[in-house]
C-alpha cells in the first residue's frame, strides 16, 4: 500500500472516478463574471463552476439551479425561492444525476417542493460539476440525461505541524425581496484530522416583478442548513463522517395550488477514499429522512395549519461502491456496484368540518417502495496524446412496489377517488425494471488548439413512486400531483415502461493562444486567449412519460402519465475573447453562450413540455488591480411552441441587462449588483402559470409567472 497524501481534486466528493476524469474529459470553467476563465474550459462536455464562480453570484440568488443555468444547455423550471428544478438539454430533474457530495436525494414530494439542490446553498458550495452531453456509464445510472454533482468544499490538514484555523464568512441583502443571509463555514485541523462546520441561514419576502407587473406572490421563503463534516487521512486512505440538518420554515411557490409549510431533513454521509499498489477504491454511503408538509401560505388564502394540509415522510438510503484499476499503460478499467432503497408515505390528514376533504385520512402513497441494485464496467484506453475512448456498460435492476391505498370518504363528492381507490387496490402494484445502459466516448486532437468530441450513449430510466402509484382522479386530488406548476391535474399509471433514451453528442473547439496538454485538451491560463465552442446533440426516446389529456377541469385540464416517443436536439455555443489588453489599466474580455433546444412528441406530432427557447447572455467585464465590473446582457427569444394539451402559455421575448461590480481587499470581497437594470418586465418561459397571483387576485388574473425587476444586491465576505 502506498501512504498517499490526498489533494483537494481527490477530495472534492465527485463519484470515483472523478467527473473531471470521465471519458478523458477535463474541466470547463464556466466563463462569467468573476471567473478567472481557464482555457481548458474551451475543450470539454465537463462544466466546472468554482467557488469563485458561485461566490461571485450568491448575493443575487439563494437558489443553486438558479446559478446553473448560466451553464450552456441548461435551463430551470420554476419552483419556490431556493427550489428550481434544472433541465438539461430539454430533459427536466426527474430524468438527471443529481448528487450533492456525491450522493443522491430521493424525491419527497408530489409537487417536487424539494428537488436535491434546495439541501444546498449558494453561500457554502465548494464547487459544481455539470456534464450537458453524453456521460459514461460510471457517471450513475437510472437517468437518460445529463449530471450535475454539487461538492462542498474538500476537508484541508494543517501541513504545518501546527491547528489550522481556517474559514469564511459572509452576508448580503437583495433591495428586490428584502432578502438576505449570512453563511459561515469553518474549519479546524491537525495534520491528520479534521472537523468542518458549513452553516446558512436565508430569508426572503416575495418579489417585485419588472415594469408594472406588480408583486409576484407566493414567492416568499426561509431556511436554515447546517452541516459538520470530519475528516481523517492517513497510511490507508481518507476517511470521512458528515452529518446535517435542513429546515425550512415555509416556502411559497407561485406556480403550485400548495406551499411548502415545513420540511425538515436530516441526513449522515460515510465515504472511505483509498489508494493501493494496485489501484483505488471509493466507497461511500449515506442515509436520509424528510418529512414535508404543504399547505397554504397567507397568499393563497391559508395559514399553515389549517386549508388542507399534505404530509410526506421518506426514509432512503444505499452505497456506491467504485474501483479503478491500471490494466496496463493507458489503460484503466473501472468497476462499481451500487445499492438505494426508497420508503415513502405521503398522506393527506382529514380537515375538521370539511365535507370534502374528510372524515378519513386520504391515502397517495401508502408504504411505496423504491429499490435499486446497480453494477457497471468501464474501460478508457489511451492512444498516445492525441487519442481516447472510453466505453462501458451499466445494468439497474429497479424494484418498486406500495399498499393500498384510500379516499377521504365513498361519499358522492369523492366518487371518483372513491371508485379509483377500488380499481387501484384490485390491481397488483409490485413492479420490476431491467435498465441497461452503455456508452462510447472518444476525443481526438488532430492539431494544437483543435480538439474534437464525439459520443454514443443509449441510457434507461425506470418511473418514480409518483408517475406509477399516484391513483386519485378527482379534480382537486389530481390538481395536487404534479411539479410542472401549470394547475391541471396529474394521476399515475401502474402499465408504464421504463424511459429508453439513444443519444448522439459531438463537440468541436477551436482556440488560441493556448498549447494542448495530451488528450485532456487546452490547457493553460492565458487570458490573452480565446476560444469557441460547438456542440450540437441528439436524443430520441422510446417510451418517454409524458401526459395524455383525459378531461377538462375548467381552466386547466386532467392527464394521465403515458408512454409516448420523443425526440431532442439542439446546439450549444460558447467562446470568449480579449478585446482589449492595457497593461497596467486591466482588461476587457468578452464572452457568450448560445442555447437553443427543439423538443417534438413523435407520437402526438406536437412540441414537448417546458422547453426553453432560444437564449444567448453576453458579457463584457473589465478587472484592474482589485477590481471587476461586467455588464450582461441576457435575450430570450419569444415561446411559441407550446404542449397545448397542458395549456402552456406562449410568452414574449425580452432582454436583460446587469451590471456586476466587486472590489477585493485582502481577505475582504465586497460586491455590488443591479440586476434587471431596466426594469424590464417579462415573462418566464419556464416559469408555468402564476397561481399565487390567481388566487391573491380573487381568480381574476391568470398569466404566466413574472420575472424579477429591478434589484440591488450587496454582498459581503471575508476569508480567514
Amino acid at each position: 500500500m502506498k501512504t498517499t497524501r490526498f489533494t483537494l481534486a481527490l477530495l472534492a466528493g465527485v463519484p470515483m472516478p472523478a467527473l473531471a476524469q470521465m471519458a478523458g474529459q477535463d474541466t470547463t470553467v464556466l466563463p462569467d463574471v468573476d471567473v478567472d476563465t481557464d482555457m481548458a474550459s474551451a475543450a470539454t462536455g465537463t462544466t466546472t463552476l468554482t467557488r469563485q464562480d458561485i461566490r461571485a453570484l450568491a448575493s443575487s440568488t439563494s437558489d443553486t439551479a438558479a446559478i446553473l443555468a448560466r451553464v450552456p444547455g441548461v435551463s430551470g423550471n420554476t419552483g419556490g425561492g431556493f427550489s428550481t428544478m434544472p433541465a438539461i438539454r430539454g430533459l427536466n430533474e426527474q430524468r438527471l444525476t443529481v448528487l450533492v457530495d456525491g450522493h443522491p436525494v430521493d424525491v419527497a414530494c408530489p409537487n417536487d417542493m424539494n428537488p436535491p439542490l434546495s439541501y444546498t446553498d449558494p453561500q457554502t458550495v465548494g464547487s459544481i460539476d455539470v456534464i450537458t452531453g453524453v456521460s459514461p456509464v460510471s457517471a450513475g445510472g437510472d437517468a437518460i440525461g445529463g449530471v450535475i454533482s454539487v461538492k462542498s468544499p474538500p476537508p484541508r490538514f494543517s501541513t504545518s505541524g501546527h491547528l489550522l484555523v481556517t474559514g469564511e464568512v459572509q452576508g448580503y441583502y437583495r433591495s428586490n425581496d428584502d432578502g438576505f443571509g449570512t453563511g459561515l463555514s469553518l474549519t479546524v485541523a491537525g495534520e491528520h484530522l479534521s472537523a468542518t462546520y458549513t452553516g446558512s441561514y436565508t430569508k426572503a419576502g416575495n418579489y417585485g416583478a419588472g415594469g408594472d407587473l406588480g408583486t409576484v406572490h407566493s414567492t416568499q421563503y426561509a431556511k436554515t442548513d447546517h452541516k459538520l463534516a470530519l475528516a481523517w487521512q492517513g497510511d490507508i486512505g481518507l476517511v470521512e463522517l458528515a452529518g446535517g440538518y435542513h429546515h425550512s420554515a415555509y416556502e411559497g411557490f407561485p406556480n403550485q395550488f400548495m406551499d411548502m409549510t415545513g420540511n425538515n431533513s436530516w441526513f449522515l454521509n460515510g465515504h472511505y477514499l483509498g489508494s493501493f499498489a494496485w489501484g483505488t477504491v471509493d466507497l461511500k454511503a449515506d442515509y436520509r429522512a424528510t418529512d414535508h408538509e404543504m399547505n397554504f401560505l397567507a397568499d393563497k388564502g391559508g395559514v399553515a395549519d389549517g386549508g388542507m394540509p399534505m404530509n410526506t415522510r421518506v426514509r432512503s438510503g444505499g452505497y456506491t461502491l467504485a474501483v479503478e484499476l491500471p490494466v496496463s499503460a493507458g489503460t484503466m478499467l473501472r468497476l462499481g456496484n451500487e445499492y438505494r432503497n426508497e420508503h415513502m408515505d405521503d398522506w393527506w390528514p382529514p380537515v375538521a368540518g370539511s365535507m370534502m376533504m374528510g372524515p378519513s385520512t386520504y391515502r397517495n402513497i401508502n408504504n411505496g417502495q423504491r429499490e435499486r441494485i446497480a453494477g457497471y464496467i468501464e474501460a478508457e484506453q489511451h492512444w498516445g496524446d492525441r487519442f481516447v475512448l472510453t466505453a462501458g456498460g451499466r445494468y439497474d435492476r429497479v424494484n418498486m412496489n406500495t399498499g393500498n391505498v384510500s379516499p377521504y370518504s365513498t361519499s358522492m363528492m369523492n366518487m371518483a377517488d372513491a371508485m379509483a381507490a377500488q380499481a387501484f387496490n384490485a390491481a397488483s402494484h409490485k413492479r420490476h425494471f431491467n435498465d441497461w445502459s452503455g456508452s462510447l466516448i472518444g476525443r481526438y486532437t488532430p492539431t494544437a488548439g483543435v480538439v474534437l468530441d464525439l459520443g454514443y450513449a443509449h441510457k434507461t430510466r425506470a418511473p418514480n413512486l409518483y408517475e406509477l402509484y399516484t391513483w386519485g382522479q378527482g379534480t382537486m386530488s389530481s390538481q395536487m400531483i404534479g411539479w410542472y406548476g401549470d394547475g391541471n391535474g396529474y394521476f399515475g399509471n401502474l402499465n408504464l415502461r421504463p424511459e429508453r433514451a439513444d443519444t448522439v453528442s459531438g463537440s468541436v473547439t477551436v482556440s488560441g493562444h493556448g498549447a494542448l496538454s495530451g488528450v485532456r485538451g487546452v490547457s493553460g491560463s492565458d487570458k490573452q486567449g480565446w476560444f469557441v465552442k460547438l456542440a450540437p446533440y441528439y436524443t430520441h426516446v422510446n417510451d418517454y412519460v409524458d401526459a395524455r389529456f383525459v378531461k377538462s377541469l375548467g381552466r386547466f385540464n386532467q392527464l394521465q402519465f403515458t408512454n409516448e416517443e420523443a425526440a431532442f436536439y439542439g446546439l450549444d455555443v460558447s467562446g470568449e475573447a480579449t478585446l482589449w489588453n492595457g497593461g497596467g489599466l486591466g482588461q476587457t474580455r468578452l464572452s457568450a453562450t448560445l442555447s437553443w433546444v427543439h423538443g417534438q412528441n413523435l407520437t402526438d406530432h406536437t412540441p414537448l413540455y417546458h422547453q426553453m427557447p432560444l437564449n444567448i447572455l453576453a458579457s463584457v467585464r473589465h478587472e484592474v488591480g482589485s477590481f471587476s465590473g461586467a455588464v450582461e446582457v441576457n435575450w430570450v427569444d419569444s415561446k411559441t411552441r407550446v404542449d397545448t394539451a397542458r395549456n402552456e402559455p406562449t410568452t414574449a421575448a425580452y432582454a436583460l441587462v446587469n451590471l456586476r461590480t466587486a472590489y477585493q481587499w485582502k481577505a475582504w470581497r465586497l460586491s455590488i449588483d443591479i440586476e434587471n437594470l431596466l426594469d424590464k418586465g417579462y415573462f418566464l418561459p419556464l416559469g408555468g402559470l402564476s397561481l399565487g397571483d390567481y388566487k391573491a387576485s380573487g381568480r381574476t388574473d391568470l398569466r404566466p409567472v413574472a420575472g424579477r425587476g429591478r434589484s440591488v444586491n450587496v454582498g459581503l465576505s471575508r476569508r480567514f
